[in-house]
């Protein structure tokens, strides 16, 4: 499950991918067109400008706009920065260490189909593809 954090990065995305320009948009006319409010945007768009999803200025003519094409994001980039990651269990999260149960666990072969399908899924869904 997503929080609105996850989500609303997406529309952050999605909405910067539709202006289709080079010039910073303001976050307040994101925040408007996507009936959000402009505080809790400015969270989650110092988050992304963190990740390097996005680029952020300030000033007169300040806003956000996308660092990249929309074709070169993918869904499950977004996500991950913003929700953590998407590992079903914490023995297939990165890094993680070896579970001396591993050999013997009847599960984790479906948590690994799962988490395969999952992952597969959202980084093969590209920004472009949403708008």
């Amino acid at each position: 499950m997503f929080s609105t954090r996850g989500r609303y990065a997406i529309r952050v995305m999605i909405d910067l991918a539709q202006q289709n320009s080079d010039e910073f948009i303001p976050l307040k006319d994101i925040a408007e067109r996507q009936d959000v409010s402009k505080k809790y945007l400015e969270i989650i768009a110092k988050e992304m400008v963190l990740g390097g999803l996005i680029q952020g200025a300030s000033g007169k003519h300040g806003g956000y706009k996308l660092v990249r094409k929309p074709e070169e994001y993918s869904i499950g980039e977004i996500i991950e920065l913003m929700e953590g990651t998407m590992a079903p269990v914490a023995c297939l999260e990165d890094n993680a260490t070896d579970c001396p149960r591993a050999e013997k666990c009847r599960t984790l072969s479906m948590w690994k189909e799962f988490y395969t399908l999952e992952r597969d899924f959202f980084y093969g869904k590209k920004l472009s593809d949403l708008i």
